[in-house]
């Protein structure tokens, strides 16, 4: 019965998230991923530079020199992102410091999509706890929205090119930031991600040795699996699949899946912190567990928590109790990379 009025719960959060999003065209804008290439116009020749992109080592490395531009006041850090796109605002990186008084450990939290504020409570737990805790905006959020948008809809959409730039600006501004917390003299960074938060930290980790422990919320591996079968996403998928195929897709979107990095994943120096939801709608359970087992296969070793609750009634005691705790527990762990004296 209880979970039963759970799911229910979820669908009528889900419903309410679903009202600013609308159908929109769907667009190669190859340019955007690829800034270098020519024009491209089929699918084909898209995932042909998708595919080059991936076997790119240095696709999620940021430009040499680009360290500087960092200014902080009164708990906010504000720097000039990499990429520059169409969207000004989108342009400076604004992040939230909570300080623990420490540097021992600082923790990156990578938002949810569309997420309306940053985790105060979370910040405030864990820095009581010591550990600085560190709330970037992904693009087009927050004080990066677009202006005039109802939604993150340049985030993730159904422009191809637009969302491989936008997850890979994330990926290079959290990047970004994790050398400024380096510099600043912290021994460990950590990175919690949620949702499509948990793409973008995961990314960091597989390409960022500087980060020592991943914790993924509401994850999985394809990112082109999780927009078409999604409850979240369904205007995407609606204006994706009148022009191209889920298998094209997964190829077209082969940089932002996860699967494709599990050899470094589980690089040995990383330890990595999995909640996954039973009920979820949103990131289907059947693709969290595809990805658990590829990253099992590669040889990681990752920290899993299932609860038995939907992707929004995470946020709902008894769960985010359970997974707040299980995160503490994880974070708490001694780096297996740095021996303590």
């Amino acid at each position: 019965m209880y979970h039963n009025w759970l799911d229910r719960w979820d669908e009528r959060r889900a419903r309410r998230g679903e009202e600013a999003k609308k159908v929109t065209n769907f667009i190669l804008d190859a340019g955007r991923a690829f800034p270098a290439e020519k024009r491209i116009e089929t699918i084909d020749e898209f995932c042909v530079l998708a595919d080059q992109a991936l076997s790119d080592s240095r696709f999620y490395d940021e430009p040499s020199g680009s360290g500087q531009g960092f200014k902080r006041h009164d708990g906010w850090l504000r720097f000039p992102s990499d990429i520059s796109t169409d969207v000004e605002e989108n342009n400076v990186v604004w992040a939230k410091i909570t300080e623990s008084g420490s540097l021992d450990q600082a923790l990156v939290i990578f938002h949810h999509w569309n997420a309306s504020a940053r985790n105060r409570q979370i910040a405030k737990f864990f820095s009581q706890h010591g550990i600085t805790v560190v709330e970037i905006a992904m693009p087009y959020h927050f004080e990066r929205s677009r202006p005039g948008s109802l939604y993150a809809d340049y985030m993730l959409s159904s422009n191809l090119g637009r969302t491989i730039q936008s997850v890979r600006q994330a990926v290079w501004d959290g990047r970004k930031l994790i050398r400024w917390l380096k510099s600043e003299g912290y021994r460990e960074v950590s990175v919690l991600g949620m949702s499509l938060g948990s793409w973008v930290a995961g990314l960091i980790a597989a390409h960022d040795p500087a980060v020592s422990k991943a914790s993924l919320f509401l994850t999985a591996g394809s990112l082109a699996d999780m927009v078409w079968t999604g409850r979240a996403t369904r205007s995407i998928r609606d204006s994706l699949e009148p022009e191209i195929e889920l298998s094209d897709l997964r190829r077209a979107w082969g940089p932002l899946n996860m699967e494709n990095y599990v050899h470094r994943l589980a690089r040995p120096n990383l330890d990595l912190h999995v909640v996954l939801a039973k009920r979820d709608k949103v990131v289907l359970p059947e693709l969290s567990e595809r990805f658990m087992q590829r990253l099992k296969d590669a040889g990681a070793r990752p920290n899993v928590l299932e609860l038995n609750c939907g992707h929004y009634s995470l946020a709902m005691p008894p769960y985010i109790l359970l997974a707040g705790l299980s995160l503490k527990r994880f974070l708490s762990r001694a780096d297996k990379s740095t021996p303590r004296t």
